[in-house]
């Protein structure tokens, strides 16, 4: 007789949740990935001529303002959703990361754009905390991890969004002329109007703020647990301090550093798989125009370095496909990498299904920016690449929740997932700064990816949790 499948016995409503969770974390994902995704575009013409050599470490502080906006974003609306539901902080935290994204099209200088990513950030922090607390709390044992995987795997669809607006929009400058033609009024910001769309489409998930009103229920465990507050003061809701009480200080510490590695690791090694091939297809095309005219393009003189940057700058439209189709390969293979990680979690246990992304995730990483250089086996090898170096991450959505009991389970699931942003700050902004001192984008991140084997030291330490009942 065959095992029961995990989905057997789910009702509509949990399905109904799992559906808004999904598609709010999906639109949290696009608000995250459209500024890598424009990040080589709008950072340009956002900055003067004098501070074109300041880029990586603008495009730096813009991301390590996303993570500390993540982390306070993540922590206060945890804990708000503790304290007034689910339910209504949910609607909270998508509006705001719907219209500070929106509002970034308008920026006119590089430090408006990385300000506002900290706010967008607040909401995108708070969104993912609440929506995995939830699904946690409505959903049974035996098909919390697959429901948690499939939850959190729904951000490649964002991430598949803003590849397709950074294909058909942001590199697409023929659209822009074609706008800015019928509104004359756009004419001044035909050169940046492009990157201006792409954030513009952020403003779309506010439209979900009306199906959570009017589809989601408070679930019963928060109602319970708000109860017993009621009658306990030691039973309080959404307390920061409590998750540094001796009955959860290990879980939280253990949290924090596996969310630091995977954070830092995202956005300091993950993100440029897409650059590989990008670099991979220029190879290409200076080596062929090296054979047609090895005198004209010879790499040995200044004047034929000069000649090959002139031509590759010419070259930016079908050098930003490859760099897209490299952010889609990747990003396939995280969302496979994400989805796998709930049943070969609920097989193993939490703690082993951790340790084997980790590892994999350090040699795939230095195999990916040091090894491979060209572009037929990198379209076989990025999909491996995003598989482990991202697919961890649905296990924070899987794992986290099952720390803390209802009272404090949007407060701890935030503040795991988002302090660890939050040391991930300084790793990003040194990332920048050693770029800016001659080292390569993709030998900085090779740096980076030994944080995969501190994250199997934090693991060492890590309580595990399979097979438990969610605490009450």
């Amino acid at each position: 007789m065959s095992a029961e499948r995990w989905y057997s016995g789910i009702s509509r409503l949990q399905w109904v949740v799992l559906a808004i969770a999904l598609t709010g974390w999906l639109f949290d994902t696009f608000e995250g990935q459209i500024f890598v995704a424009s990040m080589r575009e709008a950072m340009p013409s956002l900055t003067s001529a004098e501070e074109k050599l300041n880029i990586p470490l603008y495009n730096n502080i813009a991301l390590g303002l996303f993570l500390a906006g993540g982390a306070l974003g993540g922590v206060f609306f945890g804990a708000l959703s503790d304290k007034i539901g689910r339910k209504r902080t949910l609607s909270i935290t998508i509006l705001f990361y719907s219209f500070f994204t929106w509002m970034s099209a308008f920026s006119q200088e590089w430090y408006h754009l990385a300000a506002l990513r900290f706010f967008v950030a607040l909401g995108v922090g708070g969104e993912w905390a609440i929506a995995s607390a939830f699904v946690a709390e409505v959903f049974p044992s035996k098909a919390r991890a697959h429901a948690e995987s499939i939850f959190h795997a729904s951000g490649v669809l964002g991430t598949l969004l803003a590849v397709a607006v950074g294909t058909f929009i942001i590199g697409n400058q023929s659209l822009a002329v074609l706008i800015a033609s019928a509104f004359p009024f756009l004419e001044h910001y035909t050169s940046s109007l492009s990157w201006r769309l792409g954030f513009a489409v952020g403003l779309l998930p506010a439209v979900l703020v009306f199906f959570v009103r009017l589809y989601v229920q408070e679930p019963e465990s928060w109602k319970q647990a708000k109860e017993r507050a009621k009658e306990d003061a030691a039973q309080r809701t959404g307390v920061v301090k409590d998750l540094f009480a001796e009955a959860y200080l290990r879980s939280t510490l253990c949290g924090v550093l596996l969310a630091a590695v995977g954070m830092a690791t995202f956005w300091g090694v993950h993100i440029y798989g897409k650059d590989v091939l990008r670099r991979a297809a220029e190879n290409d095309l200076v080596a062929k125009l090296i054979e047609q005219e090895p005198e004209k393009y010879n790499q040995t003189t200044d004047e034929g370095k000069s000649t090959i940057q002139s031509f590759l700058k010419e070259q930016t439209s079908p050098l930003k496909r490859w760099e897209m189709l490299g952010m889609l390969l990747v990003t396939v293979g995280l969302g496979i990498g994400q989805v796998y990680f709930g049943p070969l979690a609920q097989k193993i246990g939490r703690r082993n299904t951790f340790y084997v992304y980790h590892v994999v995730s350090f040699v795939l990483a230095v195999i990916t920016f040091q090894f491979v250089h060209s572009i037929v086996p990198l379209l076989f090898l990025l999909p491996l690449f995003g598989f482990f170096t991202a697919g961890m991450h649905s296990g924070y959505a899987v794992y986290f929740p099952e720390l803390y009991p209802t009272r404090l389970r949007g407060t701890g699931t935030g503040f795991c997932f988002n302090a660890g942003r939050l040391l991930a700050i300084p790793i990003l902004f040194f990332t920048g700064w050693i770029q800016m001192q001659g080292v390569s984008l993709l030998t900085a991140a090779s740096y980076l990816s030994v944080l995969y084997l501190l994250g199997c030291v934090v693991l060492y330490f890590s309580p595990e949790t399979k097979g438990l009942e969610l605490q009450s």
